[in-house]
């Protein structure tokens, strides 16, 4: 199978995971960028296994993951929890370094990032696998896969930064499952794209160690965090995880100064309280900053929660309106088009700054990252 057509069947197979449009419509399926010049098969499982960079060496040829909080201790011959690091004769080995499984060119604000160059492009891409096991996962045929599930291709870093120029991208995003689990290849796509002047923005659910934080942080432009939740036992039973760790990864970002915005699903009857909602605000405003962006978005019917009802527009306006009193600047709702709490307002003057509807940028009034009626900065990544 060529390229033209493994990327035609990843866009058939992931649906609106990797190639959805703002309208809706499903997307076309990309053109080979590189016109047949290097055709590569599509695999069944292909792997491609080098040698992890966050581990430590145990006795008896055990290892010890280092990339993730749940630092899985792994013998000879088996994987960590994620399915995507595997201990080779006491050698950790991720298998999914540029084996993406789902590649797609979306809007930023699919992301979603609102305050990183709005209306831009994002070269999308996500290996298989992630390290929580989110009971309403959306992706979850690949992301809660093995890498040898799935089918994937060979895309290293420098591939993926000609892919995006020659489709005008400014971005490149490692989304749609976990980039956690692919950090290595999160972070040598991200310095092959800086030295070609493109940004790359992780979108993420949090779950990771600081050593690997700190060195995708170095070479990234923007972190975007999926917050579960702000109670401790839904935490865990809706991911498996531990909120606790999410929480210092958002402390973390801050010290380290990286650009971040949050994302909170809204699932009726589970994480859906005004008091929730004001928990969450008050954290971001105090431990992360009153000007984090917080998308608090629809929940629909997905994967183990099919029998959840979507979730009502007047509890997503009572949990914008919370987040707003507690003293969040810029607070907004996602999977509700043509609400107005997907726009961007002047947090001084209240006047319409970047106007939205869906994943579409309908006005952009800024002017040198500020508001141009009072002169307000507004911050955000606008260059």
């Amino acid at each position: 199978m060529e390229r033209r057509q493994f990327l035609g069947a990843v866009a058939a197979g992931c649906g609106g995971c990797a190639l959805a449009r703002p309208d809706g419509l499903e997307a076309e399926p990309f053109q080979d960028p590189f016109q047949a010049s290097r055709p590569l098969a599509a695999e069944e499982g292909g792997l491609n296994p080098v040698p992890a960079r966050w581990n430590k060496a145990l006795p008896n040829g055990w290892v010890e993951c280092g990339v993730c909080p749940r630092g899985c201790k792994i013998s000879e011959g088996e994987r960590g929890t994620c399915g995507t690091r595997e201990n080779r004769k006491g050698q950790l080995y991720t298998l999914v370094h540029s084996r993406p499984c789902a590649l797609g060119l979306d809007p930023v604000e699919k992301k979603p990032f609102f305050h990183v160059l709005p209306g831009s492009l994002a070269l999308s891409l996500a290996t298989p696998g992630c390290n929580l096991e989110c009971r309403c996962c959306q992706n979850w045929e690949i992301a809660q896969a093995r890498p040898e599930q799935v089918r994937t291709m060979s895309l290293p870093p420098a591939e993926v930064v000609s892919l995006a120029k020659q489709k005008g991208a400014p971005l490149l995003a490692c989304t749609y499952t976990e980039p956690v689990v692919f950090a290595e290849y999160v972070v040598d796509i991200a310095q092959a794209g800086r030295k070609a002047g493109l940004r790359t923005v992780v979108i993420s659910n949090g779950y990771v160690q600081e050593q690997p934080l700190a060195d995708m942080c170095r070479e990234i432009a923007a972190y975007k965090v999926d917050l579960k939740g702000m109670d401790e036992g839904f935490f865990k039973r809706h991911t498996g995880g531990e909120l606790k760790h999410v929480l210092e990864t958002l402390r973390r970002l801050r010290r380290g100064g990286t650009w971040t915005e949050i994302v909170y699903l809204v699932i009726p009857g589970q994480n859906d309280s005004e008091a929730e909602a004001r928990s969450l605000a008050r954290f971001v405003r105090d431990e992360v900053g009153p000007e984090t962006p917080v998308h608090f978005t629809r929940f629909h019917p997905s994967y183990r929660l099919q029998n959840v009802p979507s979730t009502p527009i007047a509890t997503l306006d009572r949990c914008r309106s919370a987040a707003i009193t507690e003293g969040l600047r810029f607070v907004y709702l996602g999977n509700v088009p043509g609400h107005p709490g997907e726009s961007t307002y002047c947090p001084a003057c209240g006047k319409p700054l970047i106007r939205r509807t869906g994943m579409a940028v309908l006005e952009n009034r800024m002017k040198g990252g500020a508001c141009p009626d009072c002169h307000r900065t507004i911050p955000g990544l606008w260059v």
